[in-house]
């Protein structure tokens, strides 16, 4: 699954680079320069090769969760819990109601995910460093010609704090890459 993705950013580096140059010139003032972790904002890559669907999304734990220390009380162990259940369905996040797709492989990873010994114990660590939430899924996809966007309405109402996604896309129609928003909340593959 890592192998498509792992190219993505290469192949998707001249786009990238176009793009956050045009971005930072139009908004330098408004907006300065993006950071790589920045609350609000994540990032997708989307391969679509044949039958085979990847996606990757990154992002800040305050986005997805609405904090990034360690889940020490129920409340906070009860967030993360929610937060891992809706990861767990890529297809209602990202809109993938065509193409008659299964999930294959799926990856979660985050400080947050870890064990409630290790948080504890790691705690005074954690508190000082940024917390990032990754997820990775591998999609078979029978029907593969029918998936016609990528829909984030889903993950955008799911995740108030997610303002914007920064999508690096590689399909039958090409390379793209496009910021989407609750306002714009979809990309054509």
């Amino acid at each position: 699954m890592r192998r498509l993705l792992l190219a993505l950013p290469f192949a998707l580096l001249p786009l990238a680079a176009a793009q956050a140059n045009e971005h930072n010139h139009a908004h330098t003032d408004e907006h300065g320069s993006l950071d790589a972790h920045e609350h609000g904002a994540a990032r997708l890559n989307v391969v679509l090769d044949g039958q085979a669907l990847e996606l990757q999304l990154e992002s800040p734990a305050m986005n997805l969760a609405g904090f990034e220390h360690a889940a020490n009380s129920a409340a906070d162990k009860a967030k993360v819990a929610t937060v891992r259940s809706q990861l767990q369905d890529p297809q209602a996040l990202f809109g993938l109601n065509a193409g008659d797709c299964t999930l294959s492989e799926q990856e979660l990873e985050s400080a947050l995910f870890e064990e409630a010994a290790h948080d504890e114990q790691h705690a005074d660590e954690d508190e000082s460093e940024h917390s990032e939430i990754h997820a990775q899924y591998q999609l078979d996809c029978k029907k593969p010609s029918e998936l016609k966007q990528l829909n984030l309405s889903e993950l955008f109402k799911r995740f108030p704090a997610t303002e914007k996604i920064q999508v690096q896309l590689i399909g039958p129609s090409g390379q793209q890459g496009v910021e989407l928003t609750p306002a714009k909340p979809s990309l054509s593959f």
